[in-house]
């Protein structure tokens, strides 16, 4: 059964949109959206409010990752 999400939660659903990216970037990102979304969809209370502001931070580390693949660090 699908839980009611908090408007906050709703809220940081929001920064786990990936249409704005690139697309080798958007693949790094979508698997984050759809954890996300699951999560937001099947779990209630404000620990899922704190789980998504840490898996954020994860796909922006990810995604950071992924955009610096193959470039040459110069001292």
């Amino acid at each position: 059964m699908a839980a009611e999400i908090h408007p906050a939660t709703a809220r940081m659903l929001r920064n786990f949109r990936y249409d704005h990216l690139p697309v080798h970037l958007q693949r790094v990102s979508r698997p984050f959206h759809d954890l996300a979304h699951e999560l937001a969809e099947t779990l209630a209370g404000p620990e899922v409010t704190k789980a998504l502001d840490d898996l954020w931070k994860a796909k922006n580390w990810a995604v950071v990752a992924a955009s610096n693949e193959g470039q040459e660090v110069t001292s």
